[in-house]
């Protein structure tokens, strides 16, 4: 097919399945607001009550409920090789292995730095990582129902534990089991047997890894986790066996962080305002995609002077099924949705390609990660909101809510310090010998693996210039603090601004209050994502891909 139309089918048709999810998850994660219905009631009832929290009690319990996931895994891993279900006999792992492993999928990072099928048991898969993958991607669409409940005006947040719950039971595993099943009949394997032995026609015996395939690739896909059964991770022909299932992957990245843009302004009763939100994000795609797409029609130099080079782009490190397109289309999806799985090896992406999923992560809000990529576009909206109305001389004002300088503050805080975590580890490792001695290439290509694991476990991501020797102590260590501190920092300082914003009183929005469901304002949240983003990366850039590409012949 046509790349064009193959983009045009991804993101059009995940865009439409968006809208009935949105409003599924709005009844599922805030079923009372909008009066007594059959499915409220309903969802009420599954979902269960609790005692109301406010944003302190609601945020305490989230942090110790992240706590326990944490230990319950780290114990999982440390202990395996004592443990049932693995019948291939997998042995302990690296302590620091251990602590990065949990890190990263506690914080729905799923960075991995090690072979799946090489170095984990089945019971690690499924009841330490894959649980994670559930919990990790509820406890972000929890905190966005919770920030949206609180800029709605309500008197408390809701409940965290009840929301896990709703977010676990009524959205995640109801989806993830109508994929798992597609996946399953378009040939994804899904079995607890171990690897299977066979002998090739040339009479060579061969160990094939499979495993519970299918439910691992579901809710790594959907809860925007990533992490991989098999170190190829959707390269393997067992994750992504054909077209279709490649189509389905990359529907399943986009749908729900897509429908929590819906859901945040179905809780708010804005839904123009989410639609406005929607646009801006996906223009930032649309604009990636045509970047990498465009970058990667230029051969690599190792090939630029075959003549099929010109009529075929850059297929080094791609999954010859999906052709030059696949590759730069999966690496913009994953980027710019936070969730790290990988249709083709990044490190042999043109360089300017591969600036493209930089920049996703680096900006963190083109639909990012399950609920908190809307939280991440929050933080944005309240600095736009702030200078727009400094412009026109304004108290600025967000639905009501005065912005003032605590917000802006804690905005601002949370926009640098993603920022801090990635350029403070990058200068630390590229000028020592923690990340030298770990790059395939010195110079520019060099800088830009170190740059890229910085950014990918900064923005909880997981993706990663695959030509980096990541399995060092340093590394493991370094990344999984980045991770942790990456993931709760944004969520913890959000939650703060709400709890400041719902102390005051609300103003009644009159003709001079600035609009947040029309073109001006989509533009000048726009402008906003850009000049932050290109004041803050753009000289690590110019250091890293712009470099490498006209350093190349």
């Amino acid at each position: 097919m046509d790349h064009v139309r193959v983009i045009g089918l991804v993101i059009g048709g995940t865009a439409l399945l968006s809208l009935p999810l949105g409003a599924w998850m709005k009844l599922a994660m805030d079923p009372a607001s909008g009066g007594a219905t059959r499915w409220t009631t309903l969802f009420a009832r599954i979902g269960g009550t609790c005692e109301e929290q406010g944003w302190k009690r609601y945020l305490v319990a989230m942090l110790i409920f992240n706590a326990i996931m944490f230990t319950v895994t780290f114990a999982i891993l440390a202990l395996q090789h004592w443990l049932p279900l693995n019948p291939d006999g997998k042995g302990s792992l690296d302590p620091t292995l251990v602590f990065n492993t949990a890190a990263s999928f506690t914080t729905n990072t799923n960075l991995q730095h090690y072979s799946g099928e090489v170095s984990m048991s089945y019971l690690s898969q499924l009841a330490g990582l894959m649980w994670l993958q559930f919990v990790s991607a509820a406890t972000g669409i929890a905190a966005l129902a919770a920030l949206a409940r609180g800029i709605a005006g309500r008197a408390t947040l809701g409940n965290f534990l009840v929301d896990v719950q709703r977010a676990s039971f009524l959205v995640l595993l109801p989806v993830a089991l109508v994929v798992a099943v597609l996946m399953v009949l378009m040939g994804v394997p899904m079995t607890l047997q171990g690897s299977a032995v066979i002998t090739t026609l040339e009479g060579v015996t061969q160990t094939i890894a499979r495993g519970p395939v299918a439910a691992f690739l579901t809710i790594k896909q959907l809860g925007t986790n990533g992490g991989g059964f098999f170190g190829p991770n959707a390269t393997h022909p067992l994750e992504n066996p054909s077209f279709w299932t490649n189509g389905l992957a990359m529907i399943a990245i986009m749908l729900i962080p897509m429908a929590c843009v819906w859901m945040f302004g179905g809780i708010l009763g804005r839904r123009k305002h989410a639609a406005v939100i929607f646009a801006v994000m996906t223009l930032f795609i649309l604009v990636k995609i045509t970047g990498s797409v465009s970058f990667e029609t230029a051969p690599t130099p190792a090939f630029a002077d075959l003549p099929v080079a010109a009529d075929v782009g850059n297929l080094e490190g791609k999954e010859l099924r999906f052709g030059a397109t696949g590759g730069p289309l999966w690496a913009v999806l994953t980027t710019s949705t936070s969730n790290g799985s990988v249709g083709a090896m990044h490190d042999s992406l043109n360089p300017l390609t591969g600036l493209m999923p930089m920049a996703g992560m680096w900006l963190n809000a083109t639909f990012g990660g399950v609920g908190v990529g809307m939280i991440n576009m929050f933080l944005y909206i309240v600095v736009a909101v702030f200078v727009a109305g400094m412009m026109v001389g304004r108290t600025p004002e967000y639905l009501g809510h005065r912005i003032e300088a605590k917000e802006v503050r804690l905005a601002v805080l949370a926009l640098f310090a993603h920022a801090v975590l990635i350029l403070g580890g990058t200068a630390l490792f590229a000028a020592t010998s923690l990340g030298q001695s770990t790059v395939q290439e010195t110079g520019a290509h060099g800088f830009s693996e170190i740059l890229y694991e910085f950014t990918s476990a900064a923005a909880n991501n997981g993706s990663g210039f695959e030509g980096l020797g990541d399995g060092t102590w340093a590394w493991n260590i370094a990344t999984g603090v980045v991770m942790l501190l990456g993931r709760f920092l944004p969520i913890i300082l959000t939650l703060a601004i709400v709890g400041s914003l719902m102390t005051k009183r609300r103003a009644a929005e009159s003709v001079g209050t600035l609009g947040v469901e029309d073109a001006t304002f989509g533009i000048m949240l726009g402008i906003t994502i850009v000049i932050f983003g290109a004041l803050t990366f753009l000289p690590a850039a110019a250091l890293g891909p712009i470099a490498e590409h006209f350093a190349r012949p």
